[in-house]
């Protein structure tokens, strides 16, 4: 939640310290030039779900929801969304009116698909998304309770990780084979789920390789991005960031990259390609 402290706000979030907020880093406009400064035609908004919100009870979660895709339906040219979805009693009927409406597609918290229960549940929803050609987004979430003090990067370094690199495996193991025409797109690069191939092999596990699993390289930097690029290929990956939270990190790869993570790739991740057989 945001606590008024003094003149500003702060966000109090599970799991995390407080931490100081300026909502003009949030305003529309100012969000927009950001947008073409970073040289972009179109940035995809995600709610953050760290926060909770979807796997609030329904008649909790549902107003607030509503409030984001409303919200993001009257933000600038410059930006597009993903859906939200309650995870407790996940609607798809409702996910499919927010995808005819020009919602990309949808937004799912990593710990909600971190095993064969929790992609059951959410198995009408990933269909959903499969019969409109929409792709889904794994987003770190929620943030795990805890009374220890930590420090303010742990988070980001631990939970969010493990919960990235486990919904990768999860999604690998249960979720491929039941939504095999589903497009999804894991942020923070999977929490370098991919870096693990070797021990995945090593202890009998596969050697994932699905040319339609994509990574966003938010938070991450060239060397990085780097080594995930020489293990699945310039071609999985798509361009993504914490802005405003974390500024975007310069990717010194070439122009060829640059290419391939802002126009070529999203172009497939988003959109459903299909060829015209002759009659």
């Amino acid at each position: 939640m945001l606590v008024r402290r003094g003149a500003g706000w702060t966000l109090a979030l599970r799991g995390e310290p407080e931490a100081p907020v300026d909502l003009a880093d949030h305003d529309p406009a100012a969000r927009a030039a950001l947008v073409r400064a970073d040289g972009l035609d179109r940035a995809l908004v995600v709610p953050s779900s760290p926060l909770g919100i979807e796997a609030l009870a329904a008649d909790e979660a549902e107003p607030l929801l509503e409030a984001y895709h409303e919200g993001v339906r009257a933000l600038p040219d410059e930006f597009g969304a993903w859906a939200a979805v309650g995870l407790v009693e996940p609607d798809p009927a409702a996910l499919a009116r927010l995808l005819d409406a020009g919602f990309v597609g949808a937004c799912i918290a990593a710990g909600a698909l971190d095993g064969p229960d929790g992609l059951e549940r959410l198995g009408p929803v990933l269909e959903t998304l499969e019969r409109h050609g929409a792709p889904l987004l794994v987003h770190p979430g929620p943030a795990p309770p805890t009374t220890v003090a930590l420090p303010g990067w742990w988070a980001a370094l631990n939970g969010y990780v493990a919960t990235m690199q486990t919904a990768w495996h999860a999604f690998a193991v249960w979720g491929r084979p039941a939504h095999p025409a589903l497009r999804v797109c894991f942020a923070m690069l999977a929490g370098l789920a991919p870096l693990q191939r070797e021990r995945l092999v090593a202890r009998g596990g596969p050697a994932i390789s699905d040319p339609d699993v994509f990574l966003d390289v938010s938070s991450y930097g060239g060397r990085t991005v780097d080594a995930v690029l020489r293990e699945v290929g310039v071609d999985r990956l798509v361009y993504g960031s914490d802005r405003p939270v974390v500024a975007a990190a310069d990717l010194p790869l070439g122009e060829a990259v640059r290419t391939a993570l802002r126009q070529r790739n999203p172009a497939r991740l988003l959109f459903t390609v299909t060829t015209e057989v002759p009659a």
